[in-house]
């Protein structure tokens, strides 16, 4: 049974499962819905609690299965968990937890709880996991989209009796703070409660919040290549400046906005000899926030426009690699915010 992170709490409530599965990239909400199923297994008597971390291709499946027929004399029920940080757990592991799952089914004395990392829809199916699923409780854990950051900020801060200012003001407000921690989510946890310390319960001033939130951003290449193709020129600029101090390689930021670009010419290619964009879309693997993406950009872009970009990408390439090209700024970072920053301000126009 597969359930929306949102709803884990009041699944809960309704009765405790013998077995969830967790899965996701995102530490705080990993963590958050962890904590909450420990919690609810203390309240139903589950004192006793066992971790296994599987490690390496000779993990020993056999003590996970061996720790969950075995229990201290001071506890009547258990808690097991699972954690497979590489999200594969090989053969016999996914034997082993194809029985752990079958064995749940009306086991009141062990409650298991397996966290895995993001897991791509080709694992999703595979018949440990499907067992996983099928037998106990599933919760994906989804990163908080830029877009929904402010509405989760807004939420967080209502929990500790804070909010911002109504109107335009409280919005101006919500989206400093997105720019300021977005793609670290732990640390904006943790630049909230920094609040309540400080400020008492009730309206925060864009002051207050300025002067308080550090800048704690966390920023990666394919998020940037999103941020290009939806024509979010500010943001676009902000990444770069994000990722250039982080230390991160021009080569890989190239990469990423480069195959967009090959990804683009090759739909708008197939549009112009008659094929349906949702078909072009499928035959170039493009779903999700990608596809959406595309959709919108694809009606503003022709052939021609799209070979003058690939052929920028061309030249970027050879500049991130070390050389010198006339017309083209010496330095990697300064080419490739010229050559996002164009496709960034085509997308943009509505």
């Amino acid at each position: 049974m597969q359930i929306a992170a949102p709803q884990l709490a009041a699944q809960l409530q309704r009765g405790l499962r013998s077995l969830y599965t967790l899965h996701g990239d995102e530490p705080l909400l990993v963590q958050e819905a962890a904590d909450a199923i420990r919690a609810a297994a203390r309240e139903q008597g589950y004192t006793e609690r066992t971790v296994h971390t599987v490690a390496g291709a000779h993990f020993d499946w056999g003590e996970v299965l061996a720790s969950g027929g075995s229990m201290s004399l001071f506890a009547d029920k258990q808690l097991i968990e699972i954690r497979i940080p590489s999200g594969k757990p090989g053969k016999d592991g996914s034997q082993v937890l194809q029985q752990i799952a079958e064995a749940a089914q009306g086991n009141d004395s062990t409650l298991t709880l397996v966290l895995l990392p993001r897991l791509d829809m080709a694992t999703q199916k595979g018949a440990w996991f499907a067992a996983l699923e099928s037998f106990g409780a599933t919760v994906k854990l989804d990163p908080v989209d830029r877009k929904a950051l402010p509405q989760w900020i807004s939420q967080r801060l209502q929990l500790q009796g804070q909010h911002v200012a109504a109107g335009e003001e409280g919005q101006r407000t919500l989206q400093f703070f997105a720019d300021r921690v977005e793609g670290n989510l732990l640390a904006a946890h943790q630049e909230i409660q920094k609040l309540a310390l400080l400020h008492p319960a009730g309206a925060l001033s864009f002051e207050q919040v300025e002067a308080a939130v550090l800048n704690v951003a966390r920023y990666d290449a394919f998020k940037l290549a999103e941020a290009v193709l939806g024509g979010q020129v500010q943001r676009v600029q902000r990444m770069l400046d994000g990722l250039q101090a982080e230390g991160e390689a021009p080569v890989l930021v190239h990469w990423a906005l480069s195959e967009d670009i090959r990804t683009l010419h090759r739909i708008r290619t197939a549009m112009d000899a008659g094929r349906p964009l949702p078909m072009a879309l499928r035959e170039n693997r493009v779903w999700g926030v990608k596809e959406k993406l595309m959709e919108r950009a694809l009606p503003l872009l022709s052939i021609a426009t799209l070979s003058r970009w690939l052929d920028d990408a061309h030249t970027v390439d050879g500049i991130v690699k070390g050389l010198k090209v006339p017309s083209w700024p010496a330095d990697p970072w300064q080419a490739l915010q010229q050559m996002a920053m164009k496709v960034s301000l085509a997308c943009s126009v509505r």
